[in-house]
């Protein structure tokens, strides 16, 4: 059974997908602006960005906000953690892959998370202690015991253009072993998608907490385990994030370690 929190941040998500969904035959004609190098905003993120707020707000207004086109507001231990539409550069190119992810957070640590993808109508939830769902269904990480054959998910970002050399050389290091690696541009989807079973892990440079959030938790609800490229557990600062199953995770750690720098394994 769903939590309250979990429901609420469901109707949110629900009503930021259809915003999304509307504008998505108007693409050419949104107001898109370039927040920095190479990072997009256009008019649906903020849309769905001020839906969801409105929706949470609603329901718990003392709680404090993180939001990718707000940034913070309020204070207390109680966090909602959002990204509006994680993916904008699919969107606005017109690639059907991108997601609403929202989390909830609680003195740092995520305790419940919403990702939806409007598109596929795919709804992946997960409460602390509960268990992650996609949909109705329980989630479990993959079952591979190492990275043979593995399929592997990754990001190249935009704002650490400055590691790239060191992202090519990892990314050297796990071709090696791996099966092969996706590049599919949602953060969110990715670790969604690494809950599911359906990559074995993944990794990215540089993320920010409403990338992350939510996706960390189902990935730990549904067996699995995220940690910095450095092994230690949890949310890293840095935002340098490896994700699996235990095994394959270790395995990533184990890869990515020998390759990266010494800052990108720093906490």
């Amino acid at each position: 059974m769903p939590r309250p929190a979990v429901n609420v941040a469901v109707r949110a998500a629900r009503s930021a997908g259809n915003i999304i969904l509307r504008y998505m035959n108007r693409i050419d004609g949104l107001n898109v602006v370039e927040k920095q190098r190479m990072d997009f905003a256009s008019e649906v993120d903020k849309l769905a960005e001020a839906e969801i707020v409105k929706e949470l707000r609603r329901a718990y207004p003392t709680h404090a906000f993180l939001a990718e086109e707000s940034g913070a507001t309020g204070k207390g231990p109680l966090t909602w953690v959002i990204d509006p539409l994680d993916g904008t550069h699919n969107y606005l190119r017109g690639i059907p892959h991108f997601c609403v992810s929202i989390a909830m957070l609680d003195r740092g640590e995520p305790v419940y998370a919403v990702i939806f993808d409007p598109l596929r109508d795919e709804l992946f939830t997960a409460s602390k202690g509960d268990g992650a769902y996609l949909n109705d269904r329980r989630l479990r990480v993959s079952k591979r015991e190492n990275l043979g054959g593995a399929m592997i998910a990754t990001g190249f970002p935009y704002r650490q253009r400055a590691h790239l050399d060191s992202q090519l050389d990892m990314t050297r290091a796990l071709l090696g072993q791996a099966e092969d690696l996706r590049r599919s541009g949602s953060a969110a989807l990715d670790l969604a998608y690494t809950a599911a079973g359906r990559y074995d892990g993944y990794f990215e440079i540089g993320l920010k907490p409403w990338d992350l959030a939510a996706g960390v938790l189902l990935v730990r609800e549904a067996g699995g385990r995220y940690c910095d490229f450095a092994g230690r557990d949890g949310i890293p600062e840095s935002g340098n994030i490896i994700a699996g199953n235990l095994n394959v995770a270790q395995a990533m750690v184990d890869a990515i370690g020998q390759q990266a720098t010494p800052g990108l394994l720093k906490a």
